[in-house]
């Protein structure tokens, strides 16, 4: 019965996480090249060194003796992210919108008194958020406003993008949107909806909230299908371009859209999960399959591998 099931969901071109680990992350993604995407430091360097923008970082601390003059530091800046270097799925982000006081204010409108805000730093600098559980780095970046576009159909925080690159082309995307679940984070296992956006309209489509689809945002109560992303064209670039910057054949590209500067890399993940595929209502393998059966547009330049992508999927 099991077998059936799983030969009927391959048959729909439905990508398992064994077949992704084996056929497409171990095969297409070189071991020496996971640094660049674990370690945001390191992803937005070279980003920066390829013209593909990311937010500003405001300072990066590095050991425990950098906390004491880190107050100072942010004087400047009222708002701010603080962000493990190595971190995923959304842990260990304090998000800073204004300072009071006797601490910072969160997006949810709390108070983090100084001396807990220092202690949640010496907790990423000791690695309880990274990936390996290794000694991290903390970054203090600039806060994201979003692009009003999503604004219905988000809780608090911010959307953010995530496009699938198979061999430099595009092949599937959707946008996170935060929910009272998720706690204003973009992140699907906290609780945040995923929704699929096509290829090649740029428009949302179905969408999934904890593994069920939907069609309205439990919290807004706004229809999440048909919302046009703006600058889509520019995003489907800058993931393309990802390949070129990491090497990397097989990896999902994150992307924020700000309100004032526009789209914006915020990470790359050479493991992306699989949850994008419900919230197109559509299977990866499939999709994986076209671009290797057409070796002429691996070879093409960035722009017409998105033109191919756009013109297929």
């Amino acid at each position: 019965m099991i077998g059936e099931v799983f030969r009927r969901l391959r048959e729909a071109g439905v990508l398992g996480i064994n077949s992704r680990n084996a056929d497409y992350v171990m095969r297409c993604n070189a071991r020496s090249s996971y640094p660049i995407v674990d370690d945001k430091t390191l992803t937005k360097k070279l980003a920066e060194a390829h013209g593909i923008p990311t937010p500003r970082i405001y300072c990066v601390v590095e050991t425990h003796g950098d906390i004491t003059g880190l107050r100072e530091k942010l004087r400047g800046h009222r708002e701010f992210a603080l962000k493990p270097a190595r971190g995923s799925g959304g842990s260990g982000i304090v998000l800073v919108h204004d300072s009071a006081e006797n601490g910072y204010v969160t997006q949810s409108g709390n108070v983090i008194p100084f001396e807990e805000f220092d202690y949640h730093v010496a907790e990423i600098l000791s690695g309880i958020f990274s990936l390996s559980g290794l000694e991290d780095a903390a970054i203090v970046e600039a806060l994201i406003h979003p692009e009003p576009v999503f604004a219905s159909v988000t809780y608090q925080g911010v959307p953010d993008v995530r496009i699938v690159v198979y061999r430099g082309v595009p092949v599937m995307s959707m946008v996170r949107l935060p929910t009272k679940a998720s706690d204003g984070k973009a992140n699907l296992h906290r609780g945040a909806i995923g929704a699929g956006i096509g290829i090649a309209s740029g428009t949302t489509l179905t969408a999934v909230h904890l593994s069920q689809v939907i069609t309205h945002h439990p919290d807004t109560g706004n229809p999440v299908s048909g919302i046009r992303v703006p600058h889509w064209e520019q995003m489907l670039l800058m993931a393309a371009r990802s390949f070129e910057m990491t090497g990397l054949g097989y990896m999902g590209v994150d992307l924020v859209i700000d309100r004032d500067r526009g789209p914006l890399l915020l990470e790359l993940n050479a493991r992306p999960g699989l949850a994008i595929q419900l919230a197109n209502g559509q299977g990866l393998r499939s999709r994986l399959d076209r671009v290797d059966r057409t070796p002429s547009c691996l070879d093409a330049p960035p722009e017409a591998r998105v033109a191919w992508a756009r013109e297929n999927f």
